[in-house]
């Protein structure tokens, strides 16, 4: 609807004379909660400059030249020169219709249909801890997914991961020193530890791990610690994602990728792209107002760089995609920019369906982690310690079975860590606070999930009272506003997928939460004797359904007990 409302509303002030660019930067969207309306849009605060009047006079204008809009009751001029829409009775029981007719289709759309697109995200490297850096790559991108994929694209997932270079070498070293069998990501962990500590103080250390490093795959391959210990590695990082409730499509190496990249940089380097200085093999950056990189270092070894371009050939072969997206942290964005550079020159159409999503960096109270230290906080371990804190939220709950309690309790943690990291723009740094994100009171993954439990609640109170949701009888004169409020969720998930910016869906599900919450303490929902009983019930099924959708959106689980 907002969608359909923008067309118009830039056609309007396009007759009365705005400029392309003044039109580019019009909007519709929903009004604060505390303004009136269904959408509103800032057309007229642009028009006014080119009318030479005060923006309320050309926000009258503007209405004046709207006149009567499909589906819109009435146009009113608000504030210092907003023009807000209302909706028509008709169009909220239609959107209510809608979410009670096809519950697991309320909120599709069509905006990527007939594309390709290929989302990477996660890209943990074996060998190295599963760190708090992961969940954040994972979750942004798994929902970054979710979203293109439900506006109808061919979508698939990608996963990218480092088998070879230093850090395999620091592992292998420190495994070989300790005397220790790579048997667990613990012991893995451990030695890579060792490994980086030694390299970066010992210099005999550090000449026999680049020793290692400069093996080459095939070689490398065939030593029996790594063969085991990317097994065990690959194997451990199946168990986080099924229960971060992610999978993937695609599988990429960097041992897969070196040899294809490297070909490509000699390629550059025979065509100019790329120069040699001091035998090394560097991208003059600065032609495109970035900085010098080295994609194939003096001592002959590829970099993350050249590993980079091969991956984007292989992905392109493995699916012809129209876009890829990868997710990366801000700070390598710059490294990415110098990338897609080199590739423009290299391989134009393929740079040109080549974006990278930036994303801020998942802090803890005690500051930001790096896997190169033995003080890493893990993943799975950040996991295990949310899961502990519902455990004992959740003591003396009833539940069908142990495995239903787990599985909630796992639910609930993971919708914690989800949350957080999608509740603002994916390009700001998070610091994590465990008991924010547990909280049931609001501004929270587990306190949507609990609305959407109370909501599964009231419709199995209705049920036993022989009510059923229904929309068949008499219905309020004027749109509550719960009711206005579930209508608005095709158009947020819309723009939560063209902007690729999950924090619009996850404010708005919060939004819903509380006006349900507001709505269920103001209203009795069900009673057999009243005749508001069935709406009431079809409004509460209609919340369900968009918390159970949204969340799904999310890659959060919505539990119907908790």
């Amino acid at each position: 609807m907002y969608e359909t409302l923008l067309s118009h509303v830039r056609a309007a002030a396009r007759e009365l004379g705005l400029g392309a660019e003044e039109e580019a930067r019009i909007t519709v969207a929903p009004p604060p909660p505390t303004v009136a309306g269904d959408a509103a849009t800032n057309a007229a605060l642009l028009l006014a400059r080119t009318l030479k009047t005060e923006p309320r006079n050309a926000a009258a204008q503007l209405a004046d030249r709207l006149g009567s809009l499909p589906q819109v009751a009435r146009i009113a001029v608000a504030g210092a020169g907003f023009v807000n829409f209302f909706f028509t009775r008709e169009f909220f029981t239609a959107r209510l219709r809608a979410a009670l007719a096809q519950p697991e289709a309320w909120g599709a759309g069509k905006r990527y249909a007939g594309q390709k697109i290929l989302v990477e995200h996660t890209q943990p490297n074996p060998f190295k801890p599963f760190h708090i850096g992961h969940l954040m790559s994972s979750t942004i991108g798994e929902c970054v997914a979710r979203l293109i994929e439900n506006e109808g694209a061919t979508l698939k997932r990608a996963n990218y991961q480092g088998d070879i270079g230093l850090h395999v070498a620091k592992a292998l070293w420190g495994l070989q020193k300790l005397g220790l069998a790579p048997e667990s990501v613990e012991v893995l962990g451990e030695a890579y530890a060792f490994g980086h500590e030694r390299y970066e103080n010992d210099p005999a250390a550090q000449k026999e791990i680049i020793a290692l490093n400069q093996m080459g795959y095939e070689k490398l391959a065939r030593l029996p610690h790594y063969r085991q210990g990317k097994k065990v590695s690959l194997e451990h990082f199946e168990e986080i994602y099924a229960a971060l409730g992610t999978r993937f499509d695609f599988y990429f190496f960097e041992s897969e990728c070196e040899p294809v990249g490297k070909a490509l940089v000699r390629e550059g380097l025979a065509k100019g792209v790329f120069e040699e200085s001091d035998g090394a093999v560097v991208y003059r950056g600065e032609k495109a107002g970035l900085h010098t990189r080295v994609f194939i270092t003096r001592h002959g070894t590829t970099t993350y760089e050249t590993r980079e371009l091969g991956l984007a050939v292989l992905k392109y072969d493995a699916f012809p995609f129209d876009l890829n997206l990868t997710t990366v942290a801000v700070e390598q964005d710059t490294y990415f920019q110098v990338v897609r550079a080199a590739l423009g020159e290299l391989r134009p159409a393929l740079a040109a369906r080549y974006r990278h999503l930036p994303h801020g960096m998942l802090q803890l109270t005690s500051g930001k982690m790096s896997s190169r230290k033995g003080n890493v906080i893990t993943g799975e371990s950040l996991l295990a310690s949310l899961q502990e804190a519902v455990r004992e939220k959740m003591r003396g709950r009833e539940f069908a079975s142990e495995e239903a309690r787990a599985r909630t309790v796992q639910a609930v943690a993971v919708a914690a860590v989800k949350y957080q990291v999608l509740r603002q723009s994916i390009g700001k740094n998070i610091i994590f606070d465990p008991e924010r994100a547990l909280s049931f009171e609001g501004d929270s993954g587990p306190y949507l999930q609990y609305a959407h439990t109370r909501a599964c609640a009231l419709l199995r109170r209705g049920e036993e009272e022989g009510v059923a949701p229904s929309l068949s009888g008499a219905l309020p004169q004027e749109a509550p506003p719960l009711e206005r409020l579930v209508a608005r969720f095709p158009d947020i998930v819309a723009r939560a997928a063209a902007e690729w910016e999950p924090h619009h869906l996850t404010t708005y599900l919060t939004e819903v939460a509380s006006a349900f919450h507001r709505w269920y303490a103001e209203e009795k929902i069900v009673d057999a004797a009243a005749a508001e009983s069935p709406y009431r019930l079809a409004l509460t099924a209609a919340v369900a359904h968009t918390l159970r959708r949204g969340l799904s959106l999310l890659g959060i689980e919505a539990p119907e007990r908790m």
